[in-house]
């Protein structure tokens, strides 16, 4: 399974998308401080609704902090950021692999990039365009690690499965 990774986030509601997101998924979800707002803070709440008690968090200090919860883990990290080396979707992700995204405002430092193990950004139309919202881009990355790995499939035959609840009718 993968690990969704936002390090030094700073927009409330952009995290508890991505919460939600991660709860959906049953992707662990792994937020890199310093954080530019408190746990606590409404907007994340509402924003991740009532979905909280489903999501797998973890709180890192630092970013040393998280790279002794891969040690232990295992798996490559995978930065994205606009100065990528590969296209998201050229890139095979891997079912353990770390997907690490930055703050909305800087993005992964360079320093946390020459970590990685590969880049990938998205493709973008516009040049313009700095990049995309990160609830957004973390939901593009995370969709296309699992529809490589195999996971999105297993959610269809479950949805599919009459037992569940939430067959479809």
């Amino acid at each position: 399974m993968p690990n969704l990774v936002l390090v030094n986030p700073q927009i409330p509601p952009n995290t508890g998308n991505i919460s939600r997101t991660c709860a959906a998924t049953q992707t662990p979800l792994h937020l890199v401080g310093p954080l530019g707002f408190e746990l606590s803070d409404r907007y994340l709440k509402r924003a991740g609704l009532d979905y909280w008690p489903y999501v797998t968090w973890h709180y890192h200090t630092s970013l040393e902090q998280l790279r002794l919860a891969r040690q232990k883990e295992g798996g490559r990290w995978i930065g994205f950021s606009t100065r990528g080396r590969c296209s998201y979707t050229e890139f095979e992700f891997r079912s353990d692999d770390w997907l690490l995204f930055g703050s909305e405002t800087e993005g992964l430092s360079c320093e946390t990039l020459d970590d990685c193990d590969e880049t990938v950004f998205i493709p973008m139309f516009e040049p313009r365009v700095r990049s995309l919202n990160l609830s957004v881009s973390a939901a593009l990355g995370l969709f296309e690690c699992l529809r490589q790995t195999g996971r999105l499939q297993e959610a269809t035959a479950l949805k599919r499965d009459p037992r569940h609840p939430v067959a479809e009718s």
